[in-house]
């Protein structure tokens, strides 16, 4: 079972019958990029989920700009697909696996454990030979199970109360641009949620968006972490879901236990009563 990362390799060599592939490919700038690209040429009997349509939910305003989705409406949405409790899922996009991770994290959350990301994306899908296809992913329909969650959220409550109280270490996944407040254009507002430290989920990978050895993984983030628990780490980017990609890092690097503030920095600047550091 593979739990954090796959190579293509590795997932050319898993049985099909067994086996779930997650198209995540997006682009914030250019709304039909995903199913675009889906169409001109994707891994075999992928299946193509969107990030604003499948793995995020309503906005209200209030809430961020990827809200997480209702976990039952997401469990119909798997279960669409044909993920059973001993089906691997394996997702992948062409963005370093920022979207991926997303992926990744929303069935972990809903207690599938049996999920990876394709380490490289569909870039080292391709590098390593293995075709593509244009055929649209047989769907063999049945009930996706959720269980007990492997993976835990904290809300914008909470994280107010986290500066005075510090019970908590916020990493903020964004550029260090941006968590400085500059050249923001994203969010209405720049600037980071006081005490936060700051992780650049790109850092996480190599030039070629490979994930980097679990030793430098490891090196690298035990100097974010310092002496902190990884139970202790809330993680947060701009909107939930390059935040993910920290999890997934952390977690293949061997820390488990860290969180997830799905709001993140659109939902916290929302309010202009929050506090904001720069």
């Amino acid at each position: 079972m593979h739990q954090t990362l796959i190579s293509a390799e590795q997932l050319a060599a898993l049985p099909a019958e067994r086996l779930v592939i997650l198209d995540c490919r997006f682009r914030l700038e250019q709304a039909d990029y995903g199913l675009t690209v889906y169409e001109a040429g994707h891994l075999p009997n992928a299946h193509y989920l969107n990030l604003e349509y499948h793995l995020s939910g309503s906005k209200t305003g209030d809430n961020g700009r990827h809200p997480l989705p209702d976990g039952s409406r997401l469990a119909v949405d798997f279960g669409a697909i044909g993920i059973t409790p001993d089906t691997q899922v394996v997702a992948y996009d062409d963005a370093a696996g920022q979207y991926a991770a997303r992926a990744w994290w929303l069935l972990r959350w809903l207690g599938h454990s049996a999920v990876a990301v394709l380490d490289g994306g569909i870039q080292a899908w391709t590098r390593a030979g293995y075709a593509l296809d244009k055929q649209a992913a047989e769907r063999r329909p049945c009930r996706f199970s959720i269980r007990p969650a492997l993976e835990d959220t904290v809300d914008a409550s909470a994280v107010l109360a986290n500066i005075e109280q510090a019970a908590f270490t916020v990493v903020d996944a964004r550029s260090a641009e941006r968590y400085r407040g500059e050249g923001e254009t994203l969010d209405p507002v720049g600037g980071h949620i006081p005490g936060a430290a700051n992780r650049f989920f790109m850092h996480n990978v190599d030039a070629d968006n490979r994930f980097k050895p679990v030793e430098q993984l490891r090196a690298e983030w035990l100097a974010v972490l310092g002496d902190a628990d990884p139970t202790s780490i809330v993680h947060q980017c701009g909107s939930g879901v390059t935040a993910c990609h920290n999890l997934l890092a952390m977690r293949h690097a061997g820390f488990e236990g860290a969180r997830l503030y799905p709001g993140s920095w659109s939902e916290w600047c929302s309010d202009p009563t929050r506090p904001v550091a720069r």
